[in-house]
C-alpha cells in the first residue's frame, strides 16, 4: 500500500499483507538503472524500512548531511509510522517535501526515485529488505548484526556482490577516529606480541523484565507482518519493540547486540575473519524468573592460531573489566591498549619498577562516530568506493555472534570451516546455521 501521509492516517486499517512474494518483488532494473552515476552535487534520495529505535536514529544521522533526503517511510506499526512521519514534517530541511508512507516493504522498493535504504528492522527481517533493495539497485545501510543466522548473512553478501551495491552495516565504531587511533598504536608493536582479546559488554539494563501474559494485537500493528518468516507466537509486548532481541526467534540477545560492535574492533585489529573453533558456558543466572531466552550471563572463547578472544556478557550490571560497560582490551606482553567509546587507553607493564612500554594519557573520542559512519555511507553512495564497514565484514563479525550462540545453546565445542560455512565437529549444529522461514516466506534467491 502506498500513500501520502494525509491519506494514511485518515485511513487507520491496515490492510492486509499479501505474502506472495514472486508478484510483490521489486522491479528488476535495466543495467543502464543500475550502473546509475552519482555526484557531488546530487540528492541521495532515502526509504526508511523499520521507523523505531535504531532505524530513526540512523535516518536522523544521515539527514545531517548535505544533499540527503528522506522520502518514504516503512513500518509494519502504523503508531510508530505516524509519530515518525509528523516528526520528519517538523524538520526545518523538510518544508514542502512529500514523504511517501509504506505498510509494505517490498512496495517502498519499488519507487524508483529512492537511491538507498536504511534497515532498521528486528534482526529477523534483516535479509530480505537488504537482498531485495540490492536486486532493485538500491544501496543499503543495514543495521547490525547483519542478520539472525549465518545463512541468510551469505546470501546478503551474494546479493550485494552481483548486484554491485553499496552495503554499510551499522557497526559504527568502523567510522571512528579514536578507535583507528588505538588500533593503530595496537598494530605499531608497542605493546608487544598480543596474546590474546578481551571483548565486553556489561549492560545495566534488564534488571525488570517480568514475565507478562499473551494479549490482543494491538491497534495498528499488522503483527503478521512483523513475525514475517518467525515462527507463530501469540501476541506478547515483551517479544515486541526493543526487548525483541532477548527471544531466538527474532534475535540473539547481548551476543549479538554488543557483541557485533566489540568483537568486531577485535577482528579488525587482529586482522582477522573467521575462528578455529568457539566454546561457550553462560545462562539465565543472573534473573531466572525474568522472560526472555537469551542468557544474561555468558562467556565465549574463540580459538585462533596465536592468540584467543574471548567474549563476556552480563546484563543487569554495569562494571565490566578495567570497570568499563563495554570495551575491548589488547593485552600484549609489553601493555595492554583498552577501548571503549569513551576512550582508549595505554596500560603498561612494569619490570623492576620500569614500564615496559611509555606511559600514555588517555584519549577521548567525540561522540560522533555515528554521524561519520553515515556520511561514509553517503559518500561512498555517490564515490561508489567500498564502504568502512562492507556487508562481508558484518557477515564475519555475525559469524562470531551466531557461533557463540550456538556453543551456549548446544553446550559443547564447535569447529568451524568458513570455506563451507559449516560446523564440521557436529552435523546437528548446522541447522542453527541455516535460516528456517515459515508463513509462506522463502529465503531469496540470489
Amino acid at each position: 500500500m502506498t500513500t501520502t501521509r494525509r491519506q494514511f492516517l485518515q485511513n487507520s486499517t491496515q490492510l492486509a499483507v499479501t505474502t506472495g512474494l514472486t508478484t510483490l518483488l521489486p522491479n528488476e532494473l535495466t543495467a543502464t538503472d543500475q550502473q546509475r552515476k552519482f555526484s557531488a552535487a546530487d540528492t541521495v534520495s532515502i526509504g526508511l524500512i523499520g521507523c523505531n529505535n535504531m532505524g530513526w536514529a540512523d535516518l536522523t544521522s544521515m539527514l545531517k548531511h548535505q544533499g540527503v533526503r528522506c522520502i518514504a517511510l516503512c513500518d509494519v506499526d502504523q503508531n510508530v509510522l505516524n509519530k515518525r512521519a509528523t516528526e520528519l514534517e517538523k524538520r526545518p530541511a523538510a518544508a514542502g517535501q512529500k514523504v511517501t508512507l509504506y505498510s509494505d516493504f517490498r512496495k517502498l522498493l519499488e519507487n524508483k526515485d529512492i537511491d538507498a535504504v536504511i534497515v532498521g528492522t528486528p534482526d529477523h527481517w534483516h535479509c530480505l529488505p537488504t537482498v531485495y533493495a540490492c536486486q532493485a539497485g538500491k544501496d543499503v545501510y543495514v543495521e547490525k548484526p547483519l542478520a539472525n543466522s549465518i545463512e541468510e548473512c551469505d546470501l546478503m553478501v551474494a546479493a550485494a556482490r552481483k548486484h554491485k551495491r553499496i552495503v554499510q552495516v551499522g557497526q559504527w565504531q568502523r567510522s571512528g577516529e579514536h578507535w583507528k587511533a588505538a588500533l593503530d598504536f595496537v598494530r605499531s608493536g608497542q605493546i608487544g606480541k598480543i596474546r590474546s582479546v578481551k571483548t565486553w559488554a556489561f549492560m545495566p539494563y534488564g534488571k525488570t523484565f517480568p514475565v507478562v501474559a499473551n494479549e490482543p494485537v494491538p491497534a495498528g500493528v499488522d503483527y503478521a507482518m512483523w513475525l514475517g518468516p518467525a515462527p507463530q507466537h501469540p501476541f506478547n509486548r515483551n517479544r515486541f519493540h526493543g526487548t525483541f532481541r532477548y527471544f531466538w526467534d527474532y534475535a540473539g540477545g547481548l551476543m549479538t547486540d554488543w557483541g557485533a560492535h566489540m568483537i568486531d574492533i577485535a577482528l579488525w585489529g587482529m586482522q582477522v575473519t573467521t575462528p578455529k573453533s568457539v566454546m561457550a558456558m553462560g545462562g539465565r543466572f543472573g534473573f531466572p524468573d525474568h522472560d526472555g531466552e537469551t542468557p544474561d550471563t555468558m562467556q565465549v572463547l574463540y580459538d585462533y592460531d596465536n592468540f584467543s578472544l574471548s567474549w563476556e556478557q552480563s546484563l543487569g550490571t554495569g562494571r565490566g573489566p578495567y570497570d568499563r560497560d563495554h570495551g575491548v582490551a589488547f593485552i600484549g606482553n609489553l601493555g595492554t591498549v583498552v577501548i571503549d567509546r569513551g576512550k582508549w587507553e595505554v596500560l603498561p607493564e612494569v619490570e623492576a619498577g620500569k614500564y615496559l612500554t611509555p606511559a600514555m594519557p588517555a584519549r577521548f573520542g567525540d561522540g560522533k562516530d555515528l554521524d561519520r559512519h553515515t556520511l561514509n555511507f553517503v559518500e561512498c553512495i555517490r564515490s561508489r568506493q567500498q564502504p568502512n564497514c562492507p556487508v562481508d565484514v558484518g557477515r564475519n563479525v555475525a559469524v562470531h555472534a551466531q557461533l557463540g550462540n550456538m556453543a551456549h545453546r548446544l553446550g559443547q565445542q564447535l569447529f568451524w570451516d568458513d570455506a563451507t560455512a559449516t560446523v564440521t565437529s557436529n552435523p546437528k549444529a548446522n541447522e542453527l546455521v541455516k535460516a528456517h522461514y515459515r508463513n509462506s516466506w522463502q529465503l531469496p534467491t540470489v
